[in-house]
């Protein structure tokens, strides 16, 4: 198995890093296909959140539903240039707080497009993007694995699987 591991997905049990089989376009795109109800992913390590023990596996398929919050470190499908202007585009951002509860207490707080967490956001189906999240709610323990999370220049979140929104607007 190699160290490079492109792709980071959160549920409440475990924070898996891998990479996603077959990618084609960027992780969000692919998380928000309707009809995928399993993500693919090779060269896989699960860090239990609890004990912080490692399981390293060649192959692991991921319930999309379970997912909470995901991260692509490289990406390997989409075209740069069009990912740089997207980044630089502020339309329509804002600031909100979210809050996951459950097994895995989790909030989150920074910007995202207007209303993308409603149902009736034409622009995606199950998930979208949070640019410059705060992870509040979740300690790492010192895992180098685990302090990723409170890191991250954007987060792609399930939005069906929100409890509370905070939105500052």
């Amino acid at each position: 198995m190699s160290s490079l591991r492109t792709d980071m997905l959160l549920t409440t049990s475990f924070l898996i890093k891998g990479n996603v089989d077959g990618k084609y376009t960027r992780l969000s795109k692919m998380l928000d296909e309707h009809e995928r109800l399993f993500l693919p992913l090779t060269d896989v390590i699960l860090i239990d959140l609890n004990s912080r023990e490692r399981i390293q596996t060649p192959q692991l398929r991921v319930s999309v539903n379970e997912i909470l919050l995901a991260h692509e470190f490289l990406d390997e499908a989409g075209d740069g240039a069009r990912r740089d202007m997207a980044r630089d585009q502020i339309v329509d951002m804002q600031r909100v707080r979210l809050f996951f509860t459950g097994a895995l207490n989790l909030e989150l707080a920074g910007d995202v497009r207007a209303k993308s967490y409603e149902n009736s956001d034409k622009a995606t189906r199950r998930f979208f993007v949070m640019r410059d999240p705060k992870v509040r709610g979740f300690k790492d323990h010192g895992d180098q694995h685990l302090s990723k999370l409170t890191s991250l220049p954007y987060a792609i979140l399930n939005k069906e699987r929100l409890s509370y929104v905070y939105d500052f607007n």
